[in-house]
């Protein structure tokens, strides 16, 4: 037994993880597995699937609960940018373990979350957050207080299904909605400019590179 992998508990006797592996269904440049899910949208519940996404581009958002403190400032700032997402011919959906009826509750309550007209998915059941790889599940002799919420997890999805970026952070450490944008219009300049590649805090209009022998040492 790796002691990088466990500790021994003097209360019980036994050994515990001390380290949980995330692990992902989903990998950069692979198309993602298809889903379907249920969303609250402009006042309705809606189904939707990944697969219906194509040809759009997709920005899923995931976040640990509704009704908590992070994660309607990330939210509200998504919903800021929103228009912004769109013109890029891209799809936000904000995805939570919480039900349909928790987000109009959450919805109806909070002027911020009122201000939303992305979906916000359900996924009660973790079936999302297990295949991004962002489910908390508690170990077998223990249970935690965040177990079966979700990490905050950012992925962009391109218009062929495959998955071009992700982020996940501790729940603690909330996300930049500009980031999210940024990355995702240097996924698409570089989709559609071959031999391109974006540098460090690239925005659109300013120069790219072309990875070359001519460059090397000269970065």
């Amino acid at each position: 037994m790796k002691e990088t992998k466990s500790n021994y508990c003097e209360h019980c006797g036994e050994f515990h993880d001390a380290v949980r592996d995330y692990t992902a269904q989903v990998k950069v440049g692979e198309v993602v597995p298809d889903f379907e899910f249920e969303t609250f949208h402009n006042g309705e519940v809606k189904t939707m699937s990944l697969s219906k996404l194509r040809g759009k581009w997709v920005v899923l958002v995931f976040y640990p609960a509704d009704f908590t403190f992070v994660c309607p400032t990330e939210l509200e700032e998504l919903a800021k940018l929103y228009s912004k997402f769109q013109s890029a011919n891209a799809e936000v959906i904000s995805v939570s373990c919480d039900t349909v009826f928790t987000h109009k509750a959450w919805h109806d309550t909070s002027e911020g979350i009122r201000a939303i007209s992305y979906p916000m998915a359900a996924d009660p059941a973790g079936k999302l957050a297990y295949a991004f790889g962002t489910l908390i599940e508690g170990g077998e002799a223990e249970l935690t207080p965040d177990e079966g919420l979700s990490l905050r997890g950012s992925f962009i999805i391109d218009p062929a299904g495959v998955l071009r970026s992700m982020e996940i952070n501790d729940n603690s450490i909330g996300r930049k909605g500009s980031e999210t944008l940024r990355k995702l219009l240097a996924a698409q300049y570089v989709e559609s400019h071959k031999g391109q590649v974006c540098p460090a805090s690239w925005e659109p209009g300013e120069d790219t590179l072309e990875p070359g022998l001519d460059l090397v040492g000269k970065l």
